[in-house]
């Protein structure tokens, strides 16, 4: 029988014991090429090679770095993730409890927010630092049912002795990310974990299915809102002229008038009335609303770009920041569009939707896709972008920050122009 994706081998439920000790060897020889009698799958053997390159240790002590108790409830409080933790307890927590498992949430910087479960494998967790405020992420704890997930985005079991730390090495668990519908950014992981032997085959597809119930319940949420906003906005928008629109916080549109729908406007990081200058739509006013933001264009001429930096520096926290005569913005970029400002900022001549389809995708013919993704890029980015062929604008200088190592540049993508400008002597 085939295994699932980023699931345990079939083996694991017929013996677990020899099955972790084999996992267990391989772990330890995999950093001195040694041959083992198990080879790990490739999710997991992938993991040990970016922990190890990153300079994890084995005995790294999960309490290195516990944040304070002010701290996780201040993350608490910004999470998205607050708002549907009635729908991952209800669907994880009570039959976590009975399975003697427990379940634990992290955010996107892949801090445990919260933690809940059975009482005898809390107190295990316990003696070996698997507390709130622990840090999950891969590069710092190696392989994990938090970590791991984040990085590959898409659900994982951690089988025992596949953990690179040996604290670890008792715990089975399985987690799945939980990202933004909005935008399909990463928000958060959730896991269960516990003992090898309470450790259900359907574990992984459980934790997964609650993860979507999750991230329905924020769609649903997100939906609400908007049509609360779009209420508030019906009396103002007729009586105005020209162009304007309402958006949520988050510049989420729910009403326009004067000009075409667009689904999102980039706002400031943290907007406030008055006169400003937007990226999609240049010098406009903002109103605040309840909820949102009434923004009316001036309809006056877009300042020059002067700089746009390209942050590609550190581990998905990528962006690009503009700065003009109208002050500077940022915006934060997903792992698609942060490959195709790269590929672009690598060719300022500019590339065809046939060549950016073959940097992205190793083939000419998915035009579709890359048109698709440009003009999402352009509804924060239009106004210093070109097309036929896409490319930055003439006059503006752009500037990308890179990682120190090469191999670290958007790691986990596969697309062909970019694995090449991981061994380039090129920069951008």
């Amino acid at each position: 029988m085939a295994n699932p994706p980023g699931g345990l081998p079939q083996r694991t439920t017929v013996d677990a014991a020899r099955t972790a000790r084999m996992l267990s060897d391989a772990r330890h020889a995999t950093p001195f090429g040694q041959r083992v009698r198990a080879a790990p799958r490739p999710v997991i053997e992938e993991s040990w090679e970016r922990a190890l390159r990153g300079g994890t240790h084995p005995d790294h002590d999960l309490r290195t770095g516990l944040l304070s108790r002010e701290e996780v409830e201040r993350r608490r409080g910004a999470s998205p993730l607050r708002h549907v933790l009635p729908v991952l307890r209800e669907g994880l927590v009570s039959v976590a409890d009975a399975a003697h498992h427990i379940v634990l949430v992290a955010d996107d910087e892949g801090r445990a927010l919260w933690r809940e479960g059975s009482a005898a494998v809390l107190r295990k967790a316990d003696e070996v630092g698997i507390e709130v405020g622990t840090d999950w992420r891969e590069d710092v704890v190696g392989t994990n049912g938090l970590g791991t997930p984040a990085v590959v985005r898409r659900p994982v079991q951690v089988f025992a002795g596949e953990h690179l730390s040996r604290a670890l090495a008792a715990f089975t668990c399985a987690g799945a990310p939980i990202s933004d519908p909005r935008d399909g950014r990463l928000i958060g992981v959730v896991d269960v974990s516990g003992p090898l032997e309470t450790m259900h085959p359907a574990t992984l597809a459980w934790v997964d299915s609650v993860a979507k119930l999750a991230e329905a319940r924020l769609r649903e949420l997100h939906m609400t809102s908007l049509e609360r906003l779009r209420a508030v906005a019906a009396p103002i928008l007729p009586r105005i002229g020209g162009r304007a629109l309402v958006v949520d916080r988050d510049g989420w549109t729910a009403a326009v008038t004067g000009m075409p729908y667009v689904k999102r406007i980039a706002l400031p990081k943290s907007p406030s009335g008055g006169r400003r200058w937007l990226p999609s739509l240049g010098l406009c006013s903002l109103e605040p609303l309840a909820g949102g933001w009434l923004v009316r264009a001036a309809d006056e001429p877009v300042p020059g770009a002067t700089r746009i930096v390209l942050d590609l520096a550190l581990p998905r926290r990528w962006s690009v920041t503009v700065y003009g005569g109208a002050g500077s913005w940022t915006h934060e970029l997903s792992p698609r569009h942060a490959e195709l400002l790269y590929l672009l900022a690598l060719h300022r001549t500019g590339r065809s939707a046939a060549a950016l389809a073959e940097d992205m995708f190793g083939d000419p013919g998915r035009t579709v896709t890359v048109r698709a993704e440009m003009s999402r890029v352009r509804r924060y980015l239009g106004a210093f972008l070109e097309h036929r062929p896409y490319r930055f604008r003439e006059d503006a200088e752009v500037e990308v920050l890179l990682p120190d190592d090469p191999r670290e540049l958007l790691p986990h993508s596969t697309a062909p122009g970019v694995t090449r400008g991981r061994t380039s002597t090129q920069v951008p």
